[in-house]
């Protein structure tokens, strides 16, 4: 049995605006060795990936209860993620680098619906983004979760 999941963490791909990304090139960047480019790591860091046509794919599967098994743990923020689901859309940066919500319409309803959905059966468990967690310095995810939520109708706060 896992720990109880107390977050839904968001975070973006940080790439430009209108790239679309692979979950083939997400592993590659999460699970390659350091000295191929990549961070090592044995897990990819999300559980499931918005694309920018509004495409949910599924990274890590996920049996859907309010525990984080072993098996279900990915990598999205250090110090998190035995108690954390990851989801991740596409873009996150302008067309210069800098942080931007980028999210397509499609993906900003896809992520409603599923954020919704998630808020619905675990309302207890709180939303935020990586860079609202505590001691994480990132504009990770390039919008405020926070506000969204409010926007979306979820009150948690």
């Amino acid at each position: 049995m896992g720990a109880p999941l107390k977050r839904l963490v968001l975070h973006c791909t940080a790439t430009t605006q209108g790239r679309e990304v692979t979950a083939k090139e997400i592993y590659k960047w999460h699970t390659d060795p350091v000295s191929k480019g990549g961070r090592g790591w044995k897990q990819v860091g999300y559980t499931d990936l918005f694309h920018l046509d509004g495409r949910v794919e599924r990274l890590v599967e996920n049996n859907e209860d309010a525990q984080v098994d072993s098996w279900e743990i990915t990598n999205g923020a250090k110090g998190y993620n035995s108690t954390s689901r990851h989801i991740v859309y596409v873009g996150g940066c302008d067309k210069w680098g800098n942080p931007a919500d980028t999210r397509t319409p499609a993906q900003k309803k896809a992520m409603e619906q599923y954020v919704k959905e998630f808020h619905r059966i675990f309302p207890k468990v709180k939303i935020c983004g990586h860079g609202e967690l505590p001691g994480v310095k990132k504009a990770c995810p390039s919008f405020s979760v926070r506000n969204w939520l409010n926007e979306i109708g979820i009150k948690q706060y």
